[in-house]
């Protein structure tokens, strides 16, 4: 299942997404800062991009109007043409 959570300045939260996982982040205001501590040196020949609205996945976004969505996570692709790791 699914789940979402909310971080905030206020309650200082984080969150630990384990090497491998996908994820996705969502701004609810007007600015953000957003910093990755990862494991490894970025690599992007190794990077994929999972689509944001995959209907397979069916996440519902808080969304109010049409999203910003970069152009990298715009050319994202189905979970189910991704790479799959063992």
């Amino acid at each position: 299942k699914l789940a979402g959570f909310t971080l905030s300045e206020s309650d200082r939260r984080i969150a630990w997404i384990p090497p491998g996982f996908a994820h996705g982040f969502l701004v609810l205001s007007e600015t953000a800062d957003f910093v990755y501590k990862t494991t490894d040196y970025y690599a992007p020949e190794f990077e994929e991009t999972i689509l944001w609205n995959d209907p397979e996945i069916g996440v519902k976004w808080p969304l109010i109007g049409a999203p910003l969505v970069s152009a990298k996570d715009a050319r994202g692709k189905c979970l189910r043409d991704a790479t799959m790791f063992p």
